[in-house]
């Protein structure tokens, strides 16, 4: 783990991510803001058929108090996260998961990502990785992972209604 390596094999992780977590918590109920377009897309997904999970590096309890404050909870069939695999991001684990759970081989997934290392996780996964820049605005190697850099999921809702 990255934490013991740079800060000892005594460092309370379990306590630091415990506290990160509340400090996450207050502020997500303060203001928790969905992407532009994040329901339109889910609407758009639902319309299709087309299956979708979540993989992120949150704690299981963390995804589902995220999603329940916007009534998002069931608009996933699954959610992989922090304790469903050994390897996190960037290693590809976590997307290889969510395939796995959803019965779809890597490369029929797309992939939306926001972060260098999600990018790099999806890719590695085999997966079409589709980049929708928030804090990070995407790199020469983020542009040469993915199969496409979006503005916003508006664009990446008329990209995948486009290709079907």
């Amino acid at each position: 783990m990255a934490f013991s390596e740079r800060y000892g094999k005594q460092f309370d992780f379990d306590g630091f991510w415990t506290a990160a977590s509340t400090l996450h918590s207050e502020i997500v109920e303060l203001r928790l803001c969905l992407k532009a377009g994040v329901v339109e897309l889910l609407d758009f997904l639902d319309d299709t058929c087309l299956p979708r999970a979540i993989a992120t590096s949150s704690r299981h309890e963390d995804v589902q108090r995220n999603l329940g404050a916007q009534g998002l909870r069931d608009r996933f069939q699954t959610v992989i996260a922090r304790g469903d695999y050994s390897l996190g991001k960037p290693h590809p684990e976590p997307f290889l998961k969510a395939a796995e759970r959803l019965g779809i081989e890597p490369e029929l997934c797309v992939a939306l990502e926001d972060s260098y290392n999600g990018v790099r996780a999806a890719s590695g996964a085999g997966m079409m990785t589709i980049m929708v820049p928030d804090l990070l605005p995407p790199t020469r190697e983020m542009e040469e992972l993915c199969v496409y850099i979006a503005q916003d999921l508006h664009e990446v809702c008329a990209l995948i209604g486009a290709h079907l």
